[in-house]
């Protein structure tokens, strides 16, 4: 087998500062757009930051049309609905306004309206084809409403697979937005938990990208087409993660406690932004890989401040920091010395590790887990040890994420880890 002796840097424009949101309509109509899908949720399809946001189009002379029906924690079914849409229509340009599940409608709905086909051409394999995406998009600027997925830098949108009761993805690059706008005042309305969640995903989108494995440890592609988004750790990628990792530190507790603190909220979409660009080259592995089927697995659970989505639900980034110590300590001995600097990222004391790098990085995350109000392992979420089985067989498919762990996890590793995640604390 030969190995892989090159990396690609790519990530979105960048347009930052409070207010920002205002000048989409410049950006668009610099771009050539003329009519534009606006893409949105029911939840904020009445807010402030959508009515910016049409109106800086309009004044621009651009012609808008307004798509407000995203599913939060989208759905094959809610992708397509949304696709549907887009391809009834001749946009020459899309905006995605909110979280993650927008931003991610919005590239899939921009992908199969430009290149139409059978749903599962461009999924990830080995659940889809994973067939390469043709050219280029319709451009996409995306304004985020939560400091959590950075998916405004990254060329994947998530989704769940209904038949599966587990997500799954495309990733490829043409899928980055052009540009991600970031701006503060997008924020203040989060709920405590809501930016919890994403905050903590931001935490464990860098960690995991830092403690990837090397990208020259994996197999070179057969023709640089083929070079996937998810590289693996390089060391252009690591500099944005570590950065990530100590914004999130010094300020999720802050936005949580203080939301009109302007400047810790624009930190922490900063640091979303960094980690999405670090990520969005580098990859996640394994807390993402075990999040998906629990995720998708939900039974009761609605935690406060998701009441409006009308549903159980585990956030995405609760499922992900729910199994991030677990997996640390497991995949600590792949590389101690990063693990270890993960930790010393996050205000952790590694003057006493004695070795054990794992623990020390877990007790930090479950530290920062405690001061944000997240629940004490998957059984406080309604999981019992019985769902073992089942929610490893449903990682295994992720292949784009788990290949990318620095210790390779069998079926049994993952039944462990999930056990091991049932109790944090």
């Amino acid at each position: 087998m030969s190995f892989e002796s090159a990396f690609v840097m790519d990530t979105s424009s960048i347009k930052f500062g409070p207010g920002v949101t205002r000048e989409v309509g410049y950006e668009m109509k610099r771009l050539g757009a003329t009519l534009v899908l606006v893409v949105t949720d029911p939840h904020l399809s009445n807010s402030e930051m959508i009515d910016i946001t049409l109106k800086a189009l309009r004044e621009e002379g651009i012609d808008v049309v307004l798509y407000d029906q995203v599913r939060v924690e989208p759905t094959d079914q809610s992708f397509k609905q949304a696709i549907a849409f887009a391809s009834a229509g001749n946009f020459d340009g899309y905006v995605a306004v909110g979280g993650g599940s927008v931003i991610d409608t919005a590239k899939a709905a921009n992908l199969y309206a430009t290149y139409p086909a059978d749903f599962l051409d461009y999924v990830n394999p080995p659940i889809g084809r994973g067939v390469p995406v043709p050219g280029a998009l319709k451009p996409l600027i995306a304004i985020p409403t939560t400091a959590g997925t950075g998916s405004e830098t990254t060329g994947v949108a998530i989704f769940d697979l209904l038949e599966m009761h587990a997500k799954t993805g495309i990733a490829h690059r043409a899928l980055r937005p052009v540009m991600g706008i970031i701006d503060p005042h997008n924020t203040r309305t989060l709920a405590p938990m809501v930016a919890a969640c994403s905050g903590l995903d931001v935490l464990s989108h860098a960690i995991e990208s830092l403690t990837a494995i090397p990208f020259s440890q994996r197999p070179a592609p057969t023709s640089p087409q083929l070079r996937p988004a998810y590289q693996g750790a390089n060391p252009i990628s690591n500099v944005w993660s570590s950065r990530a990792i100590e914004m999130v530190s010094e300020n999720i507790i802050k936005v949580i406690q203080d939301p009109e603190d302007d400047d810790a909220r624009g930190q922490m979409l900063l640091a979303a932004a960094f980690a999405g660009i670090g990520f969005g080259n580098a990859g996640v592995h394994l807390p993402h890989g075990m999040s998906y089927p629990v995720s998708g697995m939900v039974r009761s659970y609605i935690p406060e401040g998701y009441e409006h989505v009308g549903r159980p639900i585990i956030p995405h980034g609760m499922s992900v920091i729910l199994n991030a110590p677990a997996v640390f300590r497991f995949t600590a001995s792949a590389n101690p010395k990063v693990h270890l600097h993960a930790a010393k990222l996050m205000g952790a004391d590694i003057s006493a590790a004695d070795g054990d790098a794992g623990e020390v990085l877990a007790t930090a995350i479950i530290q920062v887990m405690k001061k944000t109000g997240m629940p004490n392992g998957l059984k406080a979420v309604g999981f019992t040890e019985a769902d073992v089985e089942v929610l490893a067989e449903g990682t295994l498919p992720q292949h784009r994420v788990t290949k990318l762990s620095p210790r390779p996890a069998s079926k049994d590793d993952l039944k462990q880890l999930f056990l091991d995640s049932m109790i944090l604390w």
